[in-house]
């Protein structure tokens, strides 16, 4: 996968006309999850949050034990743990940690994934910048785990911008974190947020930041292209969406730029999902039966049957998979304790069983 210059990239994201890029194989993938907002506190204060609050929250254990237990009878496979970064730097939510024996958030979160491996689910971890150590720990007990880069603009850090308040979000952090992945072998779920300030030179040398990455360890499995949702009671809460068409340049871009990964777009964020899907996404993410998007609450989730009829009517076939993709399963990137469960869903091409 030879590297690509700057100008390359540029150039795919000016295209006024996109070509078809239909995903190979003609199949489009997508998870059943179960979404746990195990924490709403976080050490970063992004302008177009909704998710920190003010009133910081950890789930009890009870809490998400029955959680875990109602989407193990939804047929759920994937369990997404969500939190703020670093949330015990908040005092009420490191106190209530000492109370439950905790001393970190990812000590507590280890233990609640231990319980979902036990339960048949497989989980898949959003914790923000982690230690390597505390990285290593969680790829024990997760399947895959995943930190968005939203964008390797220093500028969006700056007084002003959208990361000001929030040390996490520096690119330096964030790239660190996923090259320390890489070198743990732990697929890897990434991407980028689109419309919060950043300028079309600043996507492409986000994702060929991503892409030297790629290069070197080859664990990204997926990159998400997220659209900028604004959020009442937000500093950004006015700032407009952006244009489809960079959307779907972007898209493009990161196919081009990726071509063994999954490239995702959030169906519930994209009502009319199917245009990426022609040029170049192949995947839709998480889906629940039973939770919502606890990050864009006020976007539901599509039905299933709705995604399935949706995708075969481009003759397209719609495929359940894990939250380790296919072939990350055929190598064997997980941990013994998570190939347990892994090997009760996977068929032989590391996609999921159909489930009764």
């Amino acid at each position: 996968m030879p590297s690509l210059p700057l100008s390359e990239v540029l150039r795919l994201l000016s295209l006024e006309e996109l070509p078809e890029l239909f995903p190979s194989g003609r199949v489009v993938s997508y998870s059943r999850n179960l979404f746990i907002p195990l924490s709403n506190a976080c050490r970063n204060a992004c302008a177009y949050c909704g998710f920190r609050s003010e009133k910081p929250e950890i789930m009890p254990e009870a809490e998400v034990l029955k959680l875990l237990r109602a989407g193990a009878r939804h047929r759920c496979i994937e369990a997404l743990f969500t939190l703020g970064e670093k949330p015990e730097e908040v005092p009420e939510i490191d106190s209530q940690l000492s109370r439950m024996g905790y001393s970190s958030s990812v000590e507590y979160l280890y233990h609640l994934c231990e319980h979902a491996l036990e339960l048949g689910l497989l989980p898949h971890t959003n914790a923000g910048v982690v230690s390597y150590g505390e990285l290593r720990s969680l790829a024990e007990v997760n399947a895959s785990l995943g930190l968005m880069l939203e964008s390797a603009s220093r500028r969006l850090c700056e007084p002003g911008m959208p990361h000001e308040h929030s040390p996490g979000k520096h690119p330096r952090h964030r790239l660190r974190l996923i090259r320390d992945a890489g070198r743990l072998r732990v697929p890897f779920t990434t991407g980028l947020l689109i419309g919060i300030g950043e300028s079309t030179a600043e996507i492409a040398e986000s994702l060929l930041a991503l892409r030297k990455l790629q290069e070197k360890y080859g664990h990204l499995q997926e990159l998400i292209i997220q659209n900028f949702k604004p959020k009442p009671g937000t500093p950004m809460q006015h700032h407009p969406e952006p244009p489809l068409e960079l959307m779907l340049r972007a898209v493009h871009a990161a196919r081009v730029l990726f071509p063994g990964a999954g490239v995702q777009v959030p169906p519930n964020l994209n009502p009319g999902f199917e245009r990426f899907l022609v040029h170049g996404a192949n995947d839709l993410g998480g889906v629940s039966p039973l939770t919502v998007d606890h990050i864009n609450p006020e976007a539901p989730w599509p039905e299933e049957e709705s995604l399935r009829a949706r995708v075969e009517s481009l003759g397209l076939r719609l495929k359940l998979r894990l939250p380790i993709y296919p072939e990350y399963v055929k190598r064997g990137w997980y941990s013994e304790r998570v190939g347990e469960v892994i090997h009760r869903y996977a068929t032989q091409h590391g996609f999921a069983r159909a489930l009764a």
